[in-house]
């Protein structure tokens, strides 16, 4: 399938979401922090990112935007996830450059969907 890298520093939510995408068969790097995160994308090349935007040392937006300013990694899709469900924070986040939102709690079968979705506009583009 494909390589997804998750940017999340809560342990408790990249362990869940790594094992349960493994056992769809995709490729998981995890990154802890948005610096580590833009370094993982840069060293491993995803198909996809999954980014939460609360985070240490570089925050998601800032990384998303560090990462959209680079011809070499600014057409990989970017999923954000966040606990901020509040009205505008979508629109913030595309703002950042990221090509979908994920509200937390993760529901699982609809990051699914969205993942699917972001993939497949990758492969009609290219």
């Amino acid at each position: 399938m494909a390589t997804l890298l998750l940017v999340e520093d809560h342990e408790e939510i990249w362990d869940f979401l790594s094992r349960r995408l493994r056992r769809k068969g995709h490729d998981v790097v995890v990154a802890n922090d948005g610096r580590s995160g833009v370094d993982a994308v840069r060293a491993n090349r995803p198909d996809l990112i999954l980014m939460d935007v609360n985070l240490p040392v570089l925050d998601g937006y800032s990384a998303v935007r560090e990462l959209r300013a680079d011809e070499a990694t600014r057409e990989i899709p970017v999923i954000a996830l966040t606990a901020h469900a509040m009205t505008g924070d979508r629109e913030k986040a595309i703002a950042a450059g990221c090509t979908d939102y994920h509200p937390k709690p993760i529901d699982f079968s609809r990051l699914l969907e969205q993942i699917e979705t972001a993939l497949a506009s990758m492969a009609d583009a290219g």
